[in-house]
């Protein structure tokens, strides 16, 4: 009763208010994430501009444990959203219990080699000599939450491709808050420093994760993290893996990107670090908006098209289009207005905020551009064409803007570097269009869905 109640609900209510419904808990929780991102930049800024760097450079390495995470989670939730739409209930537990056990084995093994060579690492990530020793503090509390960041990452997209966005939320937004207020109690009254940010960071990940499992403990989704169901065969992993490729793809070269951004700032000195890894935080903010209801179009589409509801993904894809790029435009435009006080917030030092302004600003513009790429790459990854978004999700953050990045900062120097972000999203933009529209001209010749 309760599968068959879920299955009508995908299926059936209309296709905007399905969305709505899935995507604002999605919302609420990629903008807490995002916030507690920023409460540590905010609280790291307070202490000098070399620590604020330490927060840019870290960014890359907790883009490797995205990458991880996403890669076992949208791997196995897109598989599950289709299982579940096919109605095999069994196979679904067989792929969230092994996305789960195997994305928690990964994080405990980048936890024991991120350890051992805590120093290179960070001189690879683009720290400077005067950011390492925040950068190491920082980076080992990072670390130490590995495990469960990593299948974190797993436990809640399974609940959100099952159209249990709610329980994501609860789990993830828990955490965020703990995570802030513990920033404030470390920070100024324990006066820790980084290390207390970062040990922060670390207990807030391990209260988000025990929360999520607590959901399936409780036997509230359909699938389940039982090891009896988990199967380390061959065709399981690859299926999981190929699947949630996009999503390594997108998170590893976010942190090359990172990488390297930060190598080419750090020609201009430990204010641009800062200022570029500031001016990305903001962005990232804004675009969690689009983020979070594209997340909540995913297990629309996977449902859907597993039932062979097309016209119902056809809907879902330009509704999430249209609402994300309303959303998306008023939050751009006011940061846009308003670059200079949002840098302040987190270093007032006329150096950062001179280079974090234009930025900023360029990032605002090519937000603009971001929508119809998240469209395409969330419902590829959704439907099951691993070319498509691994392709797609592979551009915005490696194909088009590491050359971009070191093209412009060879040729333009630090204002190139400003804008490399903004000229990889338009092309990003323009390279989607004819995946879309083939696609869709695809569908439109299938067999009519029956009702």
């Amino acid at each position: 009763m309760k599968y068959k109640t879920q299955y009508d609900l995908m299926t059936r209510k209309p296709v905007p208010a399905l969305i709505v419904q899935l995507g604002i808990p999605t919302m609420i929780s990629m903008f807490v994430t995002t916030i507690y991102n920023m409460a540590d930049s905010y609280f790291v800024g307070q202490i000098n501009t070399s620590a604020s760097g330490a927060t840019s450079v870290v960014l890359g390495l907790m883009a490797i444990l995205q990458a991880i995470g996403f890669m076992f989670g949208h791997g196995s939730g897109s598989l599950i959203s289709r299982m579940l739409g096919k109605k095999d209930i069994d196979s679904a537990k067989r792929y969230s219990a092994t996305g789960f056990y195997s994305a928690l084995f990964i994080g405990f093994i980048i936890l024991i080699i991120g350890s051992a060579a805590l120093t290179p690492l960070m001189y690879l990530l683009g720290s400077t000599p005067t950011i390492l020793p925040y950068a190491k503090t920082y980076a080992f509390c990072i670390l130490l939450a590995a495990p469960a960041l990593v299948s974190s990452c797993v436990m809640n997209n399974i609940l959100r491709y099952e159209g249990r966005a709610v329980f994501a939320m609860i789990g993830l937004t828990s955490g965020g808050i703990v995570n802030i207020f513990l920033d404030a109690l470390f920070m100024i009254k324990m006066d820790m420093g980084i290390f207390g940010a970062g040990l922060a960071t670390a207990i807030s990940q391990y209260l988000s994760w025990s929360i999520l499992l607590a959901a399936f403990l409780l036997k509230k989704p359909q699938t389940s993290l039982a090891f009896k169901y988990a199967k380390f065969d061959a065709s399981t992993l690859t299926d999981i893996i190929t699947t949630g490729l996009p999503s390594l793809a997108r998170q590893g070269l976010a942190s090359i990107s990172t990488m390297l951004l930060n190598n080419s700032a750090g020609f201009y000195g430990d204010a641009a670090i800062a200022a570029m890894g500031i001016a990305g935080r903001v962005s990232m903010f804004i675009f969690s908006a689009v983020l979070g209801i594209g997340q909540g179009f995913q297990p629309v589409a996977g449902f859907n098209f597993g039932a062979k509801k097309y016209k119902r993904v056809r809907e879902g894809f330009f509704f999430t289009l249209v609402f994300g790029s309303i959303l998306l435009a008023i939050a751009s435009v006011a940061v846009f207005m308003n670059a200079g006080e949002c840098i302040r917030i987190f270093r007032d030092d006329p150096e950062v905020i001179t280079i974090g302004i234009p930025a900023l600003r360029a990032q605002c513009i090519g937000l603009f551009f971001v929508p119809f790429q998240v469209c395409n790459n969330m419902m590829f990854q959704s439907i099951g064409y691993r070319f498509n978004a691994t392709f797609l999700s592979s551009l915005r953050n490696g194909a088009f803007f590491i050359p971009v990045l070191l093209f412009f900062a060879w040729r333009y120097g630090l204002p190139g570097i400003q804008v490399s972000q903004m000229v990889a999203d338009v092309l990003t933009c323009l390279t989607c269009v004819p995946f879309t529209v083939s696609f869709f001209r695809k569908i439109s010749s299938a067999e009519p869905e029956q009702e």
